[in-house]
Parts: C-alpha cells; structure tokens; sequence
C-alpha cells in the first residue's frame, strides 16, 4: 500500500515556485527545494523525476494560477475601455517592486526556453486579448486586434516603468494605459 503524501503536489510545487522567484530559476534543485518544503530529496526524485519536470511542473502550476486569476478578474470586470484598464492593472499589483519584476524576468526567460511553456504563454495571451477586445466591443470603429494592441502596451508600460521605478507599478500602468485609451478614442472620432 503506497504511502499517504504529507504534502500535495501542488504544495510542493508552490514551494519550489517562491524558490525560483526568491533566489532565480538556476536556484531550483531537489537539495534546496528539499530544504524548503521539507520532503526528502529522494522522495522529491520520486515525484518530479529529474530538474527540468520539476521546473516544467512549478511554472505550469503558475500558469494555471494566472489563468485562474484572470478569468476571475474578467467576470468581474466591465466591458468597457475602463474595465480593461481595471483588468491590466489587477493584473499589474502581482508585479510588486523593480526586485521582484526584475526576478519575474528571469523566470519569463524560463517560459521561453521551453516550447510546453511558451505554447502556455500564447495560450493566455489570446484569451486576455479576447478578454480585452469585448472591452471594446461597444466602442464604434476601433482598431483591429485593440486587444492585442492594448497587452502590447502594457507590456511595454512595465518594461519602461522598470527602468525608472520611482511610482506605484499599478499607479503608472493606470497612468500609462488611461493615455493609450484616449489617444485611441480621440483618434476614432470623426
């Protein structure tokens, strides 16, 4: 009869999760990760197999939590111009201080390496634009792909806050998104 887990899966990989965003993504090993959570290092083997699973595993489980957390916040949400800025910078206040947006790059370069991860990553882009262009859906003439345009420059909105930090992130993506609506409102008008 196999043995009753102490700690779930997912338990485990949320550990290994504050482990990468703490100390980066090369920090990520049974050792370590054995130390934080408390399982033996054999007993982690047995589960995960082998470093690049476990870090396959632990970053899918947070594309799971963003997903979740995004729809959550887009059944919440206004379909309005304004419900999309409220979406993005919902989303925004996960990112913390430049230490902890400058880690989140690191684990962003862990997406990328790996197709699995990458095809997760496209996966949740295309519903936040579908998300962000019903937001739009009662605004007369808007561009093609708004949704699409309105993700870029949030993206764009963090990476450019991020050399210059001196604001709140969400109170300078607000800012920053609140002018990128207007400028697309005002240039629609006839």
């Amino acid at each position: 009869m196999p043995r009753q887990k102490t700690q779930s899966d997912e338990e485990v990989l949320e550990a290994a999760h504050r482990l990468i965003h703490r100390h980066g993504p090369e920090s990520l090993t049974f050792e370590r990760l054995s130390k934080t959570c408390g399982l033996s290092g054999s007993t982690l083997v047995q589960r995960f197999k082998n470093k690049a699973t476990l870090r396959q595993r632990t970053l899918l489980q947070a594309w799971d939590r963003l997903d979740a957390k995004t729809t959550k916040l887009a059944e919440a949400t206004p379909r309005t111009p304004a419900g999309a800025i409220e979406l993005l910078v919902a989303l925004s206040r996960d990112y913390g201080g430049i230490e902890s947006y400058a880690e989140g790059l690191l684990v962003l370069r862990e997406d990328l390496r790996d197709p699995v991860l990458r095809a997760r990553g496209a996966s949740w882009k295309a519903s936040l634009c579908n998300i962000l262009d019903s937001c739009f859906a009662s605004v007369v003439d808007t561009p093609l792909d708004i949704g699409l345009l309105m993700a870029s420059h949030w993206q764009g909105s963090l990476l450019w806050w991020s050399f210059d930090p001196k604001a709140e992130v969400a109170s300078y993506v607000e800012d920053s998104l609140g002018r990128f609506v207007a400028a697309i409102v005002t240039a629609r008008k006839p």
